[in-house]
């Protein structure tokens, strides 16, 4: 192989001031326009081949198992290293400055390596902070591990492909050994029950120092003693206090109905609120009433899990409120075009507003996870659940009760360490108690209690919801919160004036 004898010199070809190089055999290239300069002067652009080779203690076969080649030109020099993500996206590093850049759609490309595991075969998957720290702890360890493409991006990327990821009985999260590792592996870490979270506390830099470093075993020993994760729940001193005091408390968001608002002070974050009324009510067309509401009044992503009707039904009703007509229904006079623009108008952007169905599971466990998902993937501040009971119907007797307190009391947990608002539904019995369980309600902060007298001759009075607040643990206001007319023309709610008594203390 020819020596190098000159570099960083300007190029003959190109502007470039610095990427020209001179080999002792009277040949030139130049790293930037990627020209070859022949002896006898002659020039062609550079002709690469791509190889399997070994790098920074990382074999020549685990390169070919994560199907990463190096790009050689045609001195025989390694230029650049480009790794393969499952869309076919790659992210590409040059060798001589490690300046990185990606063809495809890399955003998209999910967990590198991914695709390198048929199924879920194993129990354990470890994820890293970088694609040759993958590749390292796989050489060590022999089980999948995949990596996100930086830390900034840890959390998109793991939500990306976090159906796969949640197939495993353990995450190992093998972050960088620094700030920037450390706080993502806390948000990935939110993606999932803690109980699967385990954490490998590195002492070098990355997986990767290990291997150059020759302390396989050392990386090997520090994954096999990774321990759960634990969220830093446990504040104690002065200045910890001071910390959480001075963190400004987020503002509640306004109820659609002023009242309601007034005596609640809004929706709040790290809070559950439990809706109940009886069947017919018109629970779901409150909660149609609150999305919408989130949606156009406020910037925060929002879920709605409507068990009782389809997705369409739901974005319907949405857009319904907007255009101020029945869209659902066949003679509202609705375009689809009406209904689109109308619906755009309120969530405004894409991935604001998420919707999810829960059909043909009473497994609360996959509910709780996708709650979880739809919070710290999908940046949902508020979600709807319409209604609780539902979501474990498929059982009967006790085990459909202990599965719903199951629920409940993971979800309320949940609410506190994510700190979003959760609106649950139940039905209510003829005696108020929700059904189920009686836990929903010892459970929530705020109870809302909704009456209407389905069978009343007066037609406003048949379409009157009145409103009670029975459970206040923020401000201890309860009682009367107002009455609401929901008009059948327009199929949105009108608040009346407040100062009348209620249904029930009319009657």
């Amino acid at each position: 192989m020819s020596k190098l004898v000159q570099q960083h010199i300007a190029c003959p070809v190109c502007p470039s001031s610095d990427a020209y190089c001179k080999y002792d055999d009277g040949h030139g290239y130049c790293f930037s326009c990627l020209t070859y300069i022949k002896p006898n002067g002659e020039t062609e652009k550079d002709v690469y081949t791509f190889e399997y080779l070994s790098w920074r203690g990382v074999t020549k076969e685990t390169m070919r198992f994560f199907d990463c080649k190096t790009k050689i030109n045609s001195c025989g020099e390694p230029v650049s290293i480009g790794y393969r993500y499952p869309n076919e996206s790659f992210k590409v590093r040059k060798l001589r400055d490690k300046v990185f850049h990606s063809t495809g759609d890399i955003a998209k490309g999910g967990l590198y390596g991914r695709d390198r595991y048929a199924g879920n075969a194993h129990n354990y998957v470890t994820i890293t902070e970088g694609e040759l720290d993958a590749h390292s702890l796989w050489q060590v360890l022999r089980t999948p591990v995949v990596s996100v493409q930086s830390a900034a991006t840890a959390v998109r990327d793991c939500a990306l492909d976090h159906e796969w990821l949640a197939g495993f009985e353990r995450v190992y999260l093998a972050f960088d050994n620094d700030t920037a590792g450390r706080e993502a592996a806390k948000r990935v870490a939110k993606l999932f029950d803690y109980n699967k979270v385990f954490l490998v506390r590195l002492e070098l830099k990355d997986s990767n120092e290990y291997l150059q470093q020759g302390k396989e075993e050392e990386l090997r020993q520090l994954w096999w003693n990774a321990k759960k994760f634990k969220p830093e729940s446990i504040v104690s001193s002065f200045s910890e206090f001071k910390k959480i005091l001075n963190v400004p408390s987020p503002k509640g968001i306004a109820y659609p109905f002023k009242t309601l608002t007034d005596i609640t002070y809004g929706i709040r974050p790290s809070e559950s609120v439990l809706i109940t009324a009886q069947e017919g009510v018109g629970k779901s067309e409150v909660c149609h009433a609150i999305l919408h509401h989130v949606l156009k009044e406020t910037d925060y992503g929002a879920a709605g899990i409507f068990l009782e009707e389809p997705k369409q039904r739901t974005l319907q009703a949405i857009a319904g409120i907007e255009l101020k007509r029945p869209a659902h229904l066949p003679d509202s006079g609705c375009t689809s075009d009406q209904i689109n623009v109308a619906l755009e108008k309120v969530v405004r952007v894409d991935d604001r507003l998420c919707l999810y169905s829960h059909y043909g599971s009473d497994d609360p466990d996959v509910l709780s996870d996708n709650i979880r998902f739809l919070v710290s993937g999908c940046s949902c501040l508020v979600v709807i659940l319409d209604h609780i009971t539902m979501a474990v119907s498929g059982s009967s007797g006790d085990d459909e009760r202990i599965k719903l307190e199951y629920l409940d009391a993971r979800l309320e947990m949940m609410v506190k360490e994510l700190s979003f608002a959760f609106i649950k539904v139940s039905h209510v019995n003829d005696q108020g108690q929700t059904r189920g369980s009686r836990m929903l309600a010892k459970n929530a902060d705020i109870r809302i209690d909704l009456k209407r007298d389905l069978l009343a001759d007066d037609p406003v009075r048949r379409n009157t919801l009145d409103i009670f607040v029975s459970k206040n643990r923020f401000s201890g206001l309860t009682g009367f919160a107002g009455s609401v007319y929901f008009n059948p023309i327009t199929h949105t709610y009108e608040e009346l004036d407040n100062a009348r008594p209620s249904m029930l203390e009319a009657a």
